[in-house]
């Protein structure tokens, strides 16, 4: 019984986090004016969509002769392309992630579960089901779906030890899905070659999105410095950081190039975002790299 008014108020706690996230993932996907026209495309369907002139092997029957008879061209009736698909997200939540540079900086978890959430309620309102790789929550559509995501995004993973870098999820993929993963993928890059391997072997195609601090892209450390992961597994003390800078930086580029190698050989697309820019930006670029992967 004596635990039970920790429960509560750390479920309350919980609770408390989820309305905001969702108010600024609603806001966030607002921003992102898809309308009408987000996901439209011709095929089958019962909304209209567009006229286009008549093609070499259309049959009669799908002639608008009600439009066609307003020129001297024939015109085809199209559809809108209505057919939902399965997008699978994996969302890392390793220590790493939980770096933020500076009190105006947001940490780059917080960060890639905006995205995430953002992201996903574009989707499903636009009719696609989306759930996470793994087993947790498989693809569903609608509002509750939104919130199931929200909630998975807020679990506090803290309890039990875990590596300071994240391995993306590969499990559960459903064979010819889009997926996108966002991580800072600064661990092992082995692992996340055999993610995106494996998504590729079942005609899996998607996004990857590498999240990073402005600090770890310019590295703007000088003098005496004492490097710690966010796990407290690797700490690392100098006296000139600044003599650090070109081969940290060196190292970044090639991971960044080794990334975007390997989304090139899967069929994926690679993008970057700094936690110090709009968020609207990556959402935006996160859209029109699954609509590219349609």
């Amino acid at each position: 019984m004596s635990a039970a008014p920790h429960l509560r108020s750390q479920a309350e706690a919980e609770a408390a986090r989820l309305p905001p996230l969702l108010a600024h993932a609603e806001h966030l996907a607002g921003t992102v004016l898809l309308g009408e026209h987000g996901r439209r495309r011709a095929g089958m369907g019962d909304d209209f969509w567009q006229y286009r002139p008549v093609q070499p092997g259309d049959s009669l029957r799908h002639i608008d002769w009600r439009r066609s008879a307003k020129s001297d061209a024939q015109f085809v009736r199209q559809r809108e392309w209505q057919v939902a698909q399965s997008v699978m997200m994996w969302v890392d939540t390793a220590p790493s992630m939980l770096f933020a540079s500076d009190k105006e900086t947001p940490q780059k978890a917080d960060r890639a579960r905006l995205l995430a959430l953002a992201l996903a309620i574009l989707l499903i309102r636009n009719g696609e089901r989306v759930g996470l790789t793994g087993t947790d929550l498989p693809p569903r559509r609608g509002e509750l779906q939104i919130m199931r995501l929200a909630e998975v995004f807020l679990r506090d993973d803290a309890d039990g030890e875990r590596p300071d870098y994240g391995t993306p999820e590969s499990r559960a993929m459903l064979p010819h899905a889009r997926a996108v993963f966002i991580s800072d993928f600064m661990g092992d890059f082995d692992a996340v070659q055999v993610a995106l391997t494996k998504a590729a072997d079942r005609g899996v195609v998607g996004a990857c999105l590498q999240v990073l601090d402005p600090a770890e892209e310019e590295f703007p450390y000088k003098g005496r410095a004492v490097f710690e992961s966010m796990g407290g597994t690797v700490s690392h003390d100098t006296k000139k950081a600044d003599d650090l800078k070109v081969r940290y930086l060196e190292r970044l580029a090639e991971r960044q190039a080794a990334l975007q190698d390997l989304c090139r050989t899967t069929g994926w697309l690679y993008g970057h975002h700094s936690t110090g820019q709009s968020a609207q930006t990556a959402l935006l670029w996160l859209h029109q790299a699954l609509e590219r992967r349609a």
